[in-house]
């Protein structure tokens, strides 16, 4: 490797170890990456190197001495903009957020990433307050991919993985409400999952309420792994969150498939499917049985649940806002906007009927993963399209929904999904899998998508 920024945080903790690199020669080439490729990519929000590289000097003392505080100590990480980080601003890309602070809390998993000894790198751009998939927002502006600039990384993690895939930071951590850690993942080429809700803590709790999940945003599922063992951590603060798990990810999880029933729904019977991404997808499913699974084209049987889920979603929103005069309610995202009204409108009747019809969904599945022990999909059913726009252009709906139907669903189930690089269109932009688990089964996941990608390896952007 001629660019320590290319090194997944793997082969960093490898390199740290055997003295051949420091915390603060990573943390450098990091940092040289993001004054390079950050203009035109716009992945940031916050960039202090001063803490960045005072974070890396301690790391590289540590291990000195050999006293490191974790798996990842010294190793590089961002943090979407929507979670709390003691001394960095959490404007969550708002023009109405109050910017004096004070910022003096870590929210549960960047603390316990700070207790590793992580190196933080930054806050990653988001949407306004997270609100779609896309990621732009009125004070941050654009966000775009690294495969190809004029498009855009997807959202609400955009920046996340854009940091990731261009080699800023080789770990970082998003939130996804909606599909917001997988639907950026799949457009610009990188893992992730959204565990089983409660497995990360989360706090302040999420105005989109038990929607909202935080996750890891890799290269690689071991680095994932990695970075799920050091967040699981118990936290008071996150009333619902589920005990640390008796396991280490880095270590869970068999070398192959076999005998896993894995059911394959190539539109959950209900979505439109680009051709290209519907045949890269169906071939990556089809490596599911060279390991030894039993595949099965199936769905699972229910209704587009997106009128249930943006009830929810808009709700939410008008939650986030509800405190705001009406001049700050002038300087949201016209979007934004735009949803929060309608949120304001729904009746409590039409909320708890919304929340009676995922509770059914979530039955369903529940039942499904009794016959089943994986689900895969795609994770979009398009490519990343232009940047700038909440829809493709031309597109028949104006809401980001309409065009993330394989995402929602599972933030409504609260199901762990993972998307994994499956592909390339022809035009060069990335192709998602999804992995999806019965609740709790996320050690499962992670397992069947470290099988898949160890007989099909990905060509990473940078690094290869």
């Amino acid at each position: 490797m001629s660019d320590a920024a290319d090194l997944t945080a793997t082969e960093l903790v490898d390199e740290y170890g055997s003295g051949a690199l420091s915390p603060v020669e990573a943390a450098e080439a990091v940092l040289a990456r993001i004054g390079r490729d950050g203009p035109r990519l716009n992945a940031f929000c916050v960039v202090d190197e001063e803490t960045t590289l005072d974070m890396a000097r301690a790391a590289t003392d540590r291990r000195a001495r050999g006293a490191t505080l974790g798996p990842l100590d010294g190793v590089p990480v961002s943090i979407k903009d929507i979670l709390l980080t003691r001394g960095w601003p959490t404007l969550r890309g708002s023009a109405t957020a109050d910017r004096s602070g004070p910022w003096d809390e870590d929210s549960p998993a960047v603390a316990r990433l700070r207790e590793q000894g992580a190196v933080f790198v930054g806050k990653t751009t988001t949407p306004e307050f997270a609100w779609k998939a896309v990621t732009d927002n009125p004070i941050d502006g654009v966000t775009r991919n690294p495969w190809d600039v004029s498009r855009t990384p997807g959202g609400s993690s955009g920046g996340a993985a854009a940091a990731v895939a261009a080699g800023m930071a080789p770990l970082a951590l998003g939130t996804d409400g909606g599909g917001s850690v997988r639907i950026p993942a799949a457009f610009t080429g990188i893992f992730t999952i959204k565990p089983t809700y409660g497995r990360i803590p989360h706090y302040p709790a999420s105005a989109f309420g038990t929607l909202a999940h935080t996750g890891p945003m890799t290269n690689t599922v071991a680095d994932a792994a990695l970075l799920l063992d050091a967040v699981c951590g118990a936290d008071g603060r996150d009333w619902s969150a589920l005990p640390p798990p008796d396991f280490a990810f880095s270590e869970a999880g068999p070398d192959d498939l076999t005998g896993l029933r894995v059911a394959f729904s190539p539109d959950l019977g209900f979505a439109q499917v680009d051709p290209e991404i519907a045949a890269s997808v169906a071939a990556a499913a089809e490596a599911f049985t060279e390991l030894g699974a039993k595949v099965e084209q199936v769905d699972p049987g229910f209704d587009d649940p997106v009128e249930d889920f943006e009830v929810l979603w808009f709700a939410g929103a008008a939650k986030v806002v509800e405190k705001l005069t009406p001049r700050a309610r002038g300087l949201l995202d016209p979007g934004l906007a735009e949803i929060c009204e309608q949120g304001a409108r729904y009746s409590a009747v039409e909320y708890l009927t919304a929340t009676a019809r995922r509770m059914e969904l979530g039955r369903l599945m529940g039942l499904f993963h009794e016959r089943y022990d994986l689900l895969l999909t795609p994770t979009m059913p398009i490519a990343a399209f232009e940047a700038g726009h909440e829809v493709p252009p031309g597109w028949p709906s104006r809401r980001w929904t309409s065009w993330t139907p394989f995402t929602y669903p599972f933030n409504m189930t609260q199901q762990p999904a993972a998307s994994v690089p499956c592909g390339l269109t022809s035009g060069g932009l990335p192709i998602g899998l999804q992995v999806v688990g019965a609740r709790h089964a996320d050690a499962l996941v992670m397992a069947a998508c470290a099988a898949y990608e160890r007989i099909r390896p990905w060509q990473r952007l940078t690094g290869r």
